[in-house]
């Protein structure tokens, strides 16, 4: 009940601001459990990845944000599972697992943090070992627009358009026992290059549409 709501208000709130546009979700996979992995630019990407599917989804966070006991009951409350940026973390690793089994898509960033510019950052392991422990696809998400939420114009404050693009799955074989880490580099590098593609997408269409709002503000002056 708690993550409809923190969906729907904070959901509702980007499309308010921001005008979210997700193009692609005929690519999620109809049933079962998969991992959405979007691109990571700010920290409104998380609200952003929650708008591809109106389905519970959970969240692998960074350890540092579950700061107090109100944010931990919150992050806990809505699924987030905490994760140690600076080890293995297999315990974080187990409950993403465990989420994935008990039927609940899992959403991981590739990146492992945010980063700036046209290039993805570094993709960490723990997408693909993931994928191939539970034998689950690949959902690649760019979220374009995030990066510089706010533009100005003749220095006017302006929102940007923010648009999500959802590409086709990448289809992963469970392995059984231990996963070789050449699986895991070949998984990271199909990864990237779907991941890169979408997001490139994303922010091309995420420029016309703030390029076509601000062109609508200039006539709407001029009359």
């Amino acid at each position: 009940m708690f993550y409809r709501f923190w969906r729907a208000f904070l959901v509702g709130l980007a499309a308010l601001l921001f005008g979210t546009e997700v193009r692609g979700r005929e690519h999620l996979p109809p049933t079962g459990v998969y991992i959405v992995a979007p691109s990571h630019r700010s920290t409104l990407d998380i609200p952003l990845a929650a708008a591809v599917t109106r389905r519970r989804l959970r969240f692998m966070a960074k350890q540092e944000i579950f700061n107090g006991p109100v944010w931990i009951w919150i992050f806990h409350a809505v699924g987030a599972v905490p994760v140690d940026r600076a080890g293995t973390d297999r315990a974080a690793l187990k409950a993403v697992e465990g989420a994935l089994l008990e039927g609940e898509p899992v959403v991981i960033f590739p990146e492992g943090t945010r980063h700036q510019g046209p290039e993805l950052g570094p993709i960490a392991s723990g997408t693909a070992y993931v994928a191939l422990k539970a034998g689950v696809s690949v959902v690649p998400v760019g979220i374009g627009g995030t990066g510089t939420l706010v533009v100005r114009r003749r220095g006017v404050p302006r929102l940007s358009r923010v648009t999500v693009v959802v590409g086709p799955p990448i289809v992963v074989e469970r392995v059984d026992g231990a996963v070789k880490r050449s699986a895991i580099t070949e998984l990271d590098a199909t990864l990237r290059v779907r991941l890169q593609a979408v997001f490139d997408e994303a922010e091309v269409r995420s420029a016309q549409r703030s390029a076509g709002r601000r062109a609508s503000d200039q006539a709407g002056e001029g009359v």
